[in-house]
């Protein structure tokens, strides 16, 4: 089972019945995170880009940096030899496939436990190195997903300090510019109560494509409309303190 997000634009937006391409200017985008069913049955990834109405697939999750561990259930459970980092050529296929349906894929990293921050800056920039050759169009001797390039990495920090996410993503941007045959996107997956505790400075102080606050399992969450609700500060914040006046801010919700 996917873990479903969606967009919204002022208060109600409707699904695209068919998106050709991903387009991160649309008011009306769905997203979903992907990997994290321990029930064991979720389908492959590419049986879901088989759907329209997906538009965003966030592969769940990067828990351990800067010394990576991946974990995405039971999609993916080989090993690099003599290495605990996953090695995962279906899903590689699977990703180039979503793409070639129109669907962006990008990596979480983060969640709810794990391992994982950075000492500071230079440790940041010296991992968006690290990424930039595993998951993009970098090279390394070890790539999770072969030879298939990603489409940009979420945050989702719900731990540690929020040391180095600003140099992190401002290095990684810079490689993402070295490639201008494809756009490249970051995102960010705060709790809803604001501002948020591990991203609020990051948020306001880096370039973000795409914010998906997470409007479940706290006070002001979808749940508690419209008397704890707090969309309209995380609207207030796109226009009054984020750097890209455009960034989207999607509602999240938990999967049923």
């Amino acid at each position: 089972m996917l873990s479903k997000y969606f967009a919204l634009s002022g208060v109600i937006a409707a699904f695209a019945a068919y998106t050709a391409a991903f387009d991160v200017n649309c008011d009306s985008n769905y997203v979903s995170y992907y990997g994290q069913n321990s029930a064991r049955n979720q389908k492959s990834l590419g049986e879901y880009c088989k759907d329209a109405v997906e538009d965003v697939i966030v592969l769940a999750f990067m828990n351990g940096f800067p010394n990576i561990l991946l974990n995405f259930a039971n999609a993916c459970e080989t090993t690099f030899e003599g290495s605990t980092l996953l090695h995962c050529p279906s899903m590689a296929k699977d990703i180039k496939y979503c793409q070639s349906q129109g669907k962006a894929v990008i990596l979480s990293m983060g969640g709810a436990s794990g391992a994982y921050g950075f000492s500071g800056d230079s440790d940041a920039v010296a991992f968006a190195d690290t990424v930039w050759n595993m998951f993009f169009k970098g090279s390394s001797d070890k790539r999770p997903f072969d030879d298939a390039v990603l489409d940009g990495i979420d945050l989702d920090i719900e731990g540690g300090s929020g040391a180095g996410y600003p140099a992190f993503i401002n290095q990684l941007r810079s490689h993402y510019a070295s490639d201008p045959s494809k756009q490249y996107y970051i995102a960010a997956a705060p709790q809803c109560p604001f501002p948020d505790v591990y991203l609020s400075s990051t948020l306001n102080s880096a370039w973000f494509d795409m914010v998906y606050v997470q409007f479940y399992n706290n006070y002001c969450g979808l749940n508690a409309y419209p008397n704890w609700f707090n969309f309209e500060e995380w609207d207030n914040w796109v226009r009054t303190k984020a750097l890209n006046k455009n960034v989207k801010v999607y509602i999240a919700l938990a999967a049923l």
